[in-house]
């Protein structure tokens, strides 16, 4: 995991270990993937490029995109923007671990190739989500 960001508030290697690994569970045998957490200019600066948006985004997923036949373990990469994290966790009255926990599983699910573009899609990601979020002891952070 590589930390490119002044916060010094983030999670353990081995938390986010812990969440890939149950966000993979039963969907994945083997990944790779790399987590990179940022600062807000970094992350402006990614979404501004992939996602055209001028603002920092709490994570994006960037699926790894292997030439045809071609067969791998890599997953992909997720940017996780630190202060906006930490921003968000407080707003919505969670703690920061629970918040991180979410927003890997997240990411992680978008690198499996779950979206939240429609209602239904949105409704079988939230589900499944809170579904490994409580696995781990983590409330449903729909419900709060």
């Amino acid at each position: 995991m590589q930390k490119a960001t002044r916060e010094k508030i983030f999670p353990s290697d081995v938390d986010f270990s812990r969440w890939a690994g149950a966000a993979l569970a039963g969907r994945r045998d083997s990944a790779e993937l790399t987590i990179r957490i940022v600062d807000e200019d970094e992350g402006t600066d990614l979404n501004r490029r992939y996602s055209h948006k001028d603002f920092a985004t709490n994570v994006l997923s960037f699926p790894v995109q292997l030439p045809a036949g071609v067969t791998s373990t890599l997953l992909g990469d997720l940017v996780m923007c630190a202060p906006v994290v930490i921003h968000e966790a407080a707003e919505q009255g969670k703690t920061p671990e629970a918040h991180w926990a979410h927003l890997t599983i997240h990411g992680i699910l978008h690198l499996l190739g779950y979206d939240h573009k429609t209602d239904a899609q949105a409704a079988e990601m939230e589900s499944l989500e809170a579904s490994i979020l409580a696995s781990l002891g983590y409330p449903d952070p729909y419900s709060m």
